[in-house]
């Protein structure tokens, strides 16, 4: 929702302003100069990025105006950490077999539709604990193991915003290169056209160059800064999961492990000790 009324923020101050001090709103209406932009924008996209990329940032950018990485979702991962620690340890590492083979029939993943969506949790969390049922690791490696691939998953869960950033550094540039495409229109008929033609010409390659730094300042940098946030948050929910598995693999008791996952989380949706507390005592 806050995504929303920075947008409608933004829209409203410039435009507003601009009406407000005598300007038209159409005057702003260039259909080819966002067309010069855009389409330059989008060519240097493709070119810089893997062909994944653009859907991928695509598809991160709708959801930009929610976030699942709410209160209760951080509740649901430690909940399902608590519940497969405790049953490997009643029951043994052999118990879980089943569960780890597939989560999806999993009476435990399964209360959890969540996390069981996103295929690469579910996988990284299972992965950990065959490794950790196989008892050939120490705990010093088993973390070893999580920062090796932890440091990965960071490279390509920011790739996005990296991505995004870049373009909005260059859409000013853009802007210009459409200004100065307008100007050339403007000379090319100076000799021929009157006073207020060439004014609406001058005003119209000027359009250009502020579309270009409005793209990118007031909607695609926010929108990098917002998909970086976005991976971050993620990033911070796998080294909470690696930090209550190895605290596990130390032997720590599951619900000391999970306090140890609760620790790592960002404090503004963590729950409280006694949520998970009692969290624990339902399951």
């Amino acid at each position: 929702m806050a995504k929303i009324i920075g947008i409608i923020v933004v829209f409203a101050s410039v435009l507003g302003g601009f009406i407000m001090s005598g300007g038209h709103v159409m005057a702003l209406v260039h259909p080819f100069e966002v067309l010069i932009i855009g389409g330059a924008a989008l060519g240097a996209f493709l070119q810089a990025n893997p062909g994944s990329t653009f859907m991928h940032v695509f598809k991160k950018s709708l959801k930009m105006f929610s976030s699942r990485f709410t209160h209760a979702y951080y509740l649901d991962v430690l909940k399902l950490i608590y519940e497969i620690l405790n049953k490997s340890r009643r029951e043994g590492m052999m118990a879980i077999e089943a569960d780890l083979e597939d989560p999806a029939a999993s009476p435990i993943f399964s209360k959890y539709p969540a996390i069981l969506k996103d295929e690469r949790m579910t996988s990284y969390i299972c992965d950990y604990l065959r490794i950790m049922s196989s008892g050939n690791m120490a705990p010093h490696e088993l973390e070893g193991l999580f920062d090796m691939e932890i440091a990965s998953l960071k490279e390509e869960l920011e790739h996005p915003s990296h991505a995004v950033a870049k373009i909005a550094d260059g859409l000013p540039a853009m802007g210009i290169v459409a200004a100065v495409l307008g100007i050339v229109i403007t000379m090319s008929v100076l000799a021929e056209a009157n006073n207020a033609e060439i004014g609406e010409k001058v005003g119209t390659a000027l359009a250009g160059t502020f579309m270009g730094i409005l793209a990118s300042y007031g909607f695609f940098g926010p929108l990098a800064s917002s998909l970086e946030h976005d991976a971050k948050e993620e990033v911070n929910v796998y080294e909470a999961i690696k930090a209550g598995l190895v605290a596990s693999a130390s032997g720590m008791p599951p619900s000391l492990a999970v306090e140890f996952a609760r620790k790592v989380l960002y404090p503004a949706h963590r729950p409280s000790f006694i949520e998970l507390e009692q969290a624990m005592r339902g399951n």
